[in-house]
């Protein structure tokens, strides 16, 4: 998608009132408290906060990771929080891409290998699955690493084959946890580049991070604190 075209403002992510709480009676921990949160499509939202904040909370309930002890969530407009989990798995699988801090890429697969993985949970045709990945690895900058295994790139490159991983489906919703902390400053650069530009393509980010400098480059940011947002920033990035 180009950037100078106007991005439709249609929720992908919606969270009304969610609450999760963990433990029993006088122990019970609010990780979140009727928090309210709208991911909207063509957004890039970076999720700030400390330790224990309820930023890791949310982001598991996003993903269909966790389910909301109170509150409805909605993805694309389907109400998820009382789904079973084989559809929870295939939503997840077909709705949503994860990106994490350690890479989780299969140690004895190629890249092009690592890539196809998803397709395959999905029931793509195995005459679509490598011209596919194909396309998604020469997205992200590997056109030459196809057939490498992970010991056989650096961080940054193994950071871009979980990232094609991520997105071969073409989920709604891409979810980065701390994407960038196994990394160092040079990489951390090239990846966020990597998901400027996926973003300039129309792909919808939620990334959580630390980093001021990493936050910097969303469109919007917010920040958690005792379960609920307690600022939310919108940023004039274009």
């Amino acid at each position: 998608m180009d950037k100078s075209q106007p991005l439709i403002n249609k929720p992908v992510a919606k969270l009304t009132e969610v609450s999760k709480h963990y433990g029993q009676g006088s122990l019970i921990v609010k990780a979140l408290d009727r928090l309210n949160l709208t991911v909207n499509q063509g957004d890039y939202l970076a999720v700030m906060g400390a330790s224990g904040s309820g930023k890791s909370t949310a982001m598991n309930i996003l993903g269909c990771l966790d389910r909301p002890t109170k509150g409805s969530y909605k993805l694309n407009g389907m109400s998820v929080e009382d789904l079973d989990d084989d559809s929870l798995a295939d939503l997840r699988n077909k709705a949503l891409g994860f990106v994490f801090q350690q890479f989780h890429l299969l140690p004895e697969a190629t890249a092009i290998e690592n890539v196809i993985l998803p397709m395959i949970y999905a029931c793509v045709d195995s005459s679509e699955r490598t011209k596919r990945a194909q396309k998604a690895l020469i997205r992200v900058g590997l056109s030459e690493r196809m057939h490498n295994r992970p010991n056989q790139l650096s961080g940054g490159q193994q950071q871009r084959v979980a990232i094609a991983r991520a997105i071969i489906n073409q989920p709604a919703l891409l979810l980065a946890d701390e994407p960038t902390g196994a990394l160092d400053s040079k990489t951390t650069e090239d990846v966020l580049d990597l998901f400027d530009n996926l973003h300039n393509q129309g792909i919808t980010i939620v990334l959580v991070t630390h980093e001021d400098d990493v936050a910097e480059r969303a469109k919007r940011i917010i920040r958690f604190n005792d379960g609920k947002v307690v600022e939310n920033i919108e940023r004039n990035k274009y």
